[in-house]
């Protein structure tokens, strides 16, 4: 085999011992089914690149793990994804020995799958951002008492954007007294039915 890294020979002979001959097997197969196959060390375990990374192997105190990046993308004619344990340390389940891994045929057909995937530069989509969820403005129960008095002031408060809501709902928060914040209300329920945003004297 050509293209092996020292650095990955070290792992293996620091490995535990169970795991020793389980990495020497899939390297092995690696290279054999990707000869232009390059290792290397990444976070501490060992990586194999071609055009970009393919798979990675890393051994733990009892079990191995072995990933293929875009295991999402690949095709599974064995099931190997599908039947992995949920929360397993890689792509097929955790390995405790030789016995633990598919039949070499098996292997090597999913590593040169991987090894395609990035040879025609497919890559995975990027991680779907989740909508920043807005909170809800919390109004409270003097304000609604005085939108029931006044439901047009209600409906006009409505048609407000929300950073327009909040003024007027920190305005009032922020009375110091009892007194202080019944008469921010009274003025709110009052600019707020005629359409005016908290600081609508300022805006030209």
């Amino acid at each position: 085999m050509e293209n092996l890294d020292p650095k990955i020979d070290a792992y293996i002979e620091k490995a535990p011992t169970y795991a020793q001959p389980v990495i020497r097997h899939l390297r092995q197969l690696i290279h054999r089914a990707a000869p232009q196959v390059t290792e290397v060390m990444k976070w501490g375990h060992p990586h194999f690149d071609y055009k970009g990374p393919f798979m990675g192997i890393g051994a733990f105190k009892e079990h191995m793990g072995l990933n293929f990046w875009k295991s999402t993308l690949m095709d599974d004619p064995a099931g190997l994804f599908a039947t992995a344990e949920k929360g397993a340390a890689g792509s097929i389940g955790k390995i405790r020995s030789i016995a633990d891994l598919p039949a070499d045929d098996v292997l090597l057909s999913y590593i040169h799958n991987a090894v395609e995937l990035n040879e025609k530069g497919i890559k995975l989509a990027p991680p779907k951002k989740k909508p920043i969820e807005k909170a809800e403005l919390e109004v409270p129960a003097d304000l609604i008492e005085a939108f029931k008095a006044n439901t047009n002031a209600m409906q006009q408060f409505e048609k407000f954007s929300p950073s327009a809501k909040k003024e007027y709902l920190q305005w009032l928060a922020e009375a110091k007294s009892a007194d202080t914040r019944a008469k921010r209300l009274e003025t709110m329920i009052e600019w707020v039915a005629e359409g005016k945003t908290r600081n609508w004297k300022y805006k030209k």
